[in-house]
């Protein structure tokens, strides 16, 4: 008979060396490597090789598995709770600040989803999905601003989503080197103007 200790330690342990080749995933796409192999997953989490395989058939499904535990562990981020018939100022503010920090959260992790997901049907369902949950939320925040648009309200909604979303904040980041608070500064003044009337 199977001692449950011995099984429940092993169960333990496999979890353990599972999580460590997951977030050895995520240091890598840290590092600037979107395509991290078997190899150097091995090496960076302790675990071997022949372990990694064990707990993954492939490289695809290791990759894919280390961007669904990153997205389980910062889905709190994607929430928004805010008013939408508080203050523009306020609700503007909350917009930006969530997408800031769901960028300083995961944009190693998003750079690689969106890298993969040309190519890979799950993956590029889970981006579609987020992409389409941050649309809404820029809908349901600014309701009363989009519809005092009129035909306007859908043109204006999809140009706040292009100015919040992952891509818009890393060129500003990135490329335009920009410190979080000119970041914040410069989407939130960006999207103010788009929903103010002319």
């Amino acid at each position: 008979m199977t001692d449950p200790l011995i099984t429940d330690g092993r169960t333990a342990r496999r979890e353990r060396n599972r999580t460590a080749v997951l977030d050895a995933v995520l240091e890598l796409f840290g590092e600037g490597s979107i395509n991290p192999t078997p190899d150097e997953v091995a090496a960076r989490s302790g675990v071997s090789l022949r372990s990694v395989y064990r707990y993954f058939d492939d490289r695809e499904s290791l990759l894919r598995s280390a961007m669904e535990h990153h997205f389980l562990r910062i889905q709190p981020l994607f929430s928004l709770e805010i008013d939408p018939l508080d203050d523009l100022d306020r609700r503007v503010s909350a917009l930006v600040g969530q997408r800031i920090r769901l960028y300083e959260a995961a944009s190693a992790v998003f750079r690689a989803a969106i890298a993969r997901a040309g190519s890979h049907s799950l993956i590029d369902d889970r981006v579609r999905e987020r992409r389409e949950l941050l649309a809404r939320q820029v809908q349901e925040l600014f309701a009363p601003e989009l519809a005092a648009l009129g035909a306007r309200g859908p043109e204006v909604s999809a140009m706040v989503d292009v100015v919040t979303e992952f891509e818009s904040i890393d060129h500003l980041r990135r490329f335009r080197g920009l410190d979080v608070d000119q970041t914040v500064a410069a989407v939130g003044h960006a999207v103010q103007s788009l929903l103010r009337p002319a």
